[in-house]
């Protein structure tokens, strides 16, 4: 006799199998890719521990007005209170398809003043050069870590 929910976790399991080997099949071509050379400069230890870094959920996201680079983010950041924050990122992406999504924010800035809208944070990105062209990626993370997680 089979347990309850055993063929909900084998189906799951082969789904998660089936995306793996889908991940693993797809081949990404990095060989015209330029990124930035490291800092010689070293930060010590106890300065690095001095920034917080938190999973945040998007719970809104929209263009600001006046503005082509910048969009306002509404997000949960597991304190109760709604945070904002400012990014120069809407030449590669639409806010629409950013509202669901969890992400990483530095949360300890003080606040920045942008288009007259106080910024309270940093979300972390992946820039590189290719082929002539600036790419960013948002950091995004799994939505099964919830708002507020630190980051160590």
């Amino acid at each position: 006799m089979k347990s309850q929910g055993s063929d909900r976790r084998s189906d799951k399991s082969a789904q998660a199998a089936g995306s793996a080997a889908a991940a693993a099949e797809e081949k990404i071509d990095f060989s015209n890719v330029q990124i930035e050379p490291l800092f010689e400069d070293c930060v010590d230890f106890e300065t690095f521990s001095k920034s917080d870094f938190r999973a945040v959920k998007v719970l809104a996201c929209e263009a600001v007005p006046k503005s082509k680079k910048l969009l306002k983010f509404t997000l949960d950041d597991g304190t109760g209170k709604e945070r904002t924050i400012l990014s120069g990122i809407h030449a590669y992406y639409e806010p629409e398809e950013l509202v669901g999504k969890t992400l990483i924010a530095i949360t300890n800035l003080p606040p920045r003043a942008m288009m007259g809208i106080d910024s309270c944070g940093m979300l972390l990105s992946a820039i590189h050069e290719e082929e002539g062209e600036e790419k960013l990626h948002l950091l995004m993370v799994d939505n099964h870590i919830p708002a507020g997680a630190k980051l160590y």
